[in-house]
């Protein structure tokens, strides 16, 4: 898992609409990066629907919210179109990048041992710095907690 002050690891990856993005693009402003487990399950849901509603917040502290998965583009425009979501999301269907950041880990569930995406958020400083790790991320308050945590970090 990725350390307070490491360098984030470059990634480029298609979005909902198959354009690629790429960290050296977003230099500059601040990322709120997310990974969650699966479009249309109902912590991702409300996630995505949470950070969506916060995005105008995010904007004016010059902030882009990014939620990255290893559904398909397809999947990520079918849950951006069911749920009017208005936020960017990443397929890492290869789970490259989740493994660069971490977050590609063996989870337990009813006994049974995979691997699987723990739901983590970092923020990114403009230099590419992570600057904050929400690790096991719980979804209830999670969105007001990153925006107060990116506000803080902004007044250093």
């Amino acid at each position: 898992m990725l350390k307070i002050n490491d360098k984030a690891p470059e990634f480029c990856l298609p979005n909902q609409d198959d354009i690629e993005i790429c960290l050296r693009d977003l230099k500059g402003k601040w990322i709120v990066l997310y990974f969650y487990p699966k479009d249309n399950t109902p912590g991702c849901t409300t996630e995505a629907c949470e950070f969506t509603e916060a995005a105008p917040d995010f904007s004016e502290l010059d902030a882009i919210i990014i939620g990255v998965s290893a559904d398909s583009t397809q999947k990520h425009r079918n849950f951006i179109e069911k749920k009017d979501l208005g936020i960017t999301l990443l397929s890492d269907e290869e789970t490259t990048m989740m493994q660069e950041y971490g977050v590609w880990q063996q989870k337990k569930n009813f006994g049974k041992e995979y691997m699987g995406i723990v739901r983590t958020t970092f923020i990114i400083d403009p230099e590419g710095i992570v600057k904050t790790v929400f690790e096991k991320v719980r979804v209830k308050d999670h969105v007001a907690k990153v925006k107060e945590e990116l506000q803080s970090l902004q007044k250093l």
